[in-house]
């Protein structure tokens, strides 16, 4: 294990979701006071999943970055971790929920696509992935019917 670009990766992937969530800072009161549909989780859920989802993305881009530092997979991780960055942005910031859920589905297609182009390199990163594409399913779920409750 070289800890340099492990170290560099994390900070990548968890400093997307920092930043993101910085400049969403209210999202939670928001969450708080909006619509939620069933099985909808309590605000303090989402940024302790985030933080895991983030941790295996940035271990997974790693495996594969180490076997293949010049991977097209990696390109679709960097797309996928920027229309992911963009997201709670629409959806709080900019109030687009609709859109925020279409813009999703684009994400959970990019995260589908990237999981199958990791396969093709390490499998072990391919399945560090599926947590996040089962978060994203979920999120669909609840933006969806936010967005059509409004």
């Amino acid at each position: 294990m070289k800890q340099k670009p492990l170290l560099i990766s994390l900070l990548i992937s968890l400093g997307t979701g920092v930043i993101a969530g910085f400049l969403t800072f209210t999202s939670m009161e928001q969450y708080q006071e909006m619509y939620r549909p069933p099985l909808s989780p309590p605000g303090w859920v989402f940024p302790v999943v985030w933080l895991l989802l983030y941790a295996l993305m940035g271990i997974a881009a790693y495996r594969i970055y180490m076997k293949d530092p010049k991977a097209k997979a990696l390109k679709l991780y960097l797309i996928q971790l920027a229309i992911n960055f963009l997201w709670p942005i629409f959806f709080f910031n900019f109030g687009w929920q609709l859109f925020a859920a279409v813009w999703l589905l684009l994400l959970w297609y990019l995260v589908f696509v990237m999981i199958k182009e990791f396969a093709k390199i390490d499998e072990g990163a391919a399945k560090l992935m599926i947590p996040y594409l089962i978060w994203l399913t979920f999120a669909a779920y609840l933006n969806i019917a936010i967005a059509l409750h409004r």
